[in-house]
């Protein structure tokens, strides 16, 4: 084996199928499912990072708007255009603070004014003008800025408007890059809800925790791509003379998804891009119907154990009161809540706004045994693409190898052969499946041109609605048959957005519960410890009870057919 990746995040995908594109025997082992870390934990947004400039963060700002727009291209099912409106309200405000930064001070910035918020976009609009894929920022008076959104807080001096992107299906994406990797590789291996090793006389072994099998394997190099737990990792991966000082930092992002009517018309279909009074910055745009609002970023210890704590919730809500303050949110309304922790550099800055967001990679060198590790460090999802092909060109050259493909212009996943012209690809592969043209387009929505394949399966055998009436039985049986799962959260928190859009409901869970232990085979005794362990999931880590899942309605959306013909 050349390579051995640890982390089944966006990172390690990355990298891993950039070594699989280049023909070298590489296993990624991931501990929990792919993407369950910081990578379904992201606020959704694909961008540049305005606010990174005042960390003076140009190389980074300039690597991420091309890494976006690349998105756009290769992923243009799951990565689309968002307009985003900053309030402002002050003028001169905040013009010190990369002042403050390149002189190496460290305090909290103060809020930014409009001149320097007009600064920073003219210089994303610099970075972007050959590109030029999206409109140029925009500044609006007052009396135009509350035209448009009347539910801003009054206290507004002007707004500005430019465009970065959002992505709807973070998690999927991860999987599609997967198998995009192994399809390219018959050498190249994964395993999720695994681990690998190193035994006391100094070997590697892979542990399945799913069937208890367990494996030596012998790489020349072993990637550590596990974010927030590399260093974590590295105690089992190397030998106590070899371990370094911490190398990471993270900090945590909380974010609540919202079912408020007022608040989703209020955005106007913009993202706003907003300070809390305390300068720290905040985010809200339309989700899936709903809208998302967060986040916190805060230092932590131990990322297996972070979720979205009452302060942060409060926090948030207290925030949201302040940009747009007539809007009153209740308890029930929050339908979902989620954290996850930044992959950070290891830093001492006293404010965590400060830490470099920028990525880069260290080897760990063996001292009397042991396999060289390469830390893959720090890291935002926007460029996980441009920070894979780093980890696979230094590794390559560490190997001797030469590349063989690049990735900058290869579609990922359900992003290939994209139409130009979506209805008539739609009625024609809905018509050779003998689907409806609505039930098509549901499918597009979550599967991009992956969907052919998808509703091939459905139509080959008879199918049976669900009580969500936009899934069916039979496209739950091709998820958990192509796609690794191993538990219901895989299939209800990150295969799909049930859970995360607050469409879910008691029923449904128990319905897809069905079918996964029917197709695991699993024992009743199985198949509740399942159900106990997902309802414990959605309650610690996500602010969703059982009472809640058995008070929501049937959600609003297209029925799916529930007959097809073969074929």
């Amino acid at each position: 084996m050349d390579v051995c990746v640890i982390g089944g995040g966006i990172n390690g995908i990355s990298v891993f199928r950039e070594l699989a594109l280049q023909g070298l025997n590489v296993l990624l082992v991931e501990k929990h499912d792919y993407c369950s870390g910081a990578s379904s934990a992201l606020s959704r947004m694909v961008h540049g990072g305005l606010r990174y400039l005042e960390n003076g963060e140009f190389k980074l700002v300039q690597e991420s708007l091309v890494e976006r727009d690349r998105l756009l291209r290769n992923a243009p099912h799951y990565v689309a255009p968002l307009p985003t409106t900053v309030p402002v309200f002050d003028i001169f405000s905040g013009l010190g603070n990369g002042i403050v930064r390149f002189l190496g001070l460290s305090r909290r910035p103060s809020r930014r004014g409009a001149v320097a918020i007009k600064v920073g976009l003219s210089i994303y609009d610099f970075l972007t003008r050959k590109r030029a894929l999206m409109p140029r920022h925009q500044f609006r008076g007052r009396r135009t800025t509350l035209a448009k959104w009347p539910a801003l807080n009054p206290g507004i001096k002007s707004s500005a408007t430019y465009f970065d992107a959002w992505v709807s299906h973070p998690e999927r994406l991860g999987i599609e890059l997967l198998r995009d990797g192994l399809a390219a590789n018959g050498e190249a291996r994964a395993l999720n809800y695994a681990e690998l090793r190193r035994t006391e006389d100094g070997q590697y072994r892979v542990e399945d925790q799913v069937s208890s099998a367990s494996v030596a394997v012998e790489p020349a190099l072993i990637i550590n791509a596990a974010g927030g737990w590399i260093d974590i990792a590295n105690e089992t991966l190397l030998p106590p003379q070899s371990r370094t000082a911490p190398l990471m930092g993270g900090t945590k992002g909380s974010h609540l998804i919202i079912d408020n009517a007022d608040l989703l018309n209020a955005l106007a279909d913009h993202m706003i891009y907003y300070e809390n009074e305390d300068g720290r910055i905040c985010i809200l745009f339309p989700y899936l119907g709903k809208v998302l609002v967060g986040s916190t970023d805060i230092r932590v210890d131990d990322p297996e154990t972070v979720r979205c704590e009452a302060d942060e919730r409060d926090y948030i809500l207290q925030s949201l009161a302040f940009v747009l303050p007539d809007i009153t949110i209740r308890p029930e309304e929050i339908v979902f809540q989620f954290a996850g922790v930044r992959p950070l550099p290891a830093s001492t800055d006293s404010f965590t706004g400060r830490i470099p967001r920028d990525h880069f990679c260290t080897v760990v060198e063996p001292k009397d045994g042991g396999l060289p590790v390469l830390c893959m460090i720090g890291g935002k999802w926007t460029t996980f693409r441009s920070f894979g092909e780093l980890a696979a060109d230094m590794t390559l050259e560490r190997l001797g190898r030469q590349r063989r493909v690049a990735t900058t212009d290869l579609p990922i996943g359900g992003g290939r052969a994209f139409p130009t012209n979506t209805p008539v690809w739609l009625a024609q592969v809905a018509t050779a499946k003998g689907l409806s043209g609505a039930h098509m387009a549901e499918l597009f929505a979550r599967y991009g041109t992956d969907a052919e394949a998808v509703a091939g399966f459905i139509a080959a055998g008879p199918n049976v609605p669900l009580p969500h009436t936009g899934y069916s039985v039979r496209e739950f049986q091709f998820l958990i048959r192509d796609e690794a799962v191993e538990h219901l959260d895989d299939l209800l928190l990150r295969r799909t957005t049930l859970a995360i859009s607050g469409e879910l409901s008691l029923d449904m869970m128990d319905a897809v519960l069905d079918l996964l232990a029917q197709e695991k085979r699993w024992t009743s005794a199985q198949r509740a410890g399942e159900r106990t362990r997902f309802l414990t999931l959605l309650t610690e880590r996500h602010g969703v009870d059982e009472d809640m899942l058995s008070a929501r309605n049937e959600p609003r959306s297209t029925k799916c057919d529930t007959t097809a013909k073969s074929g």
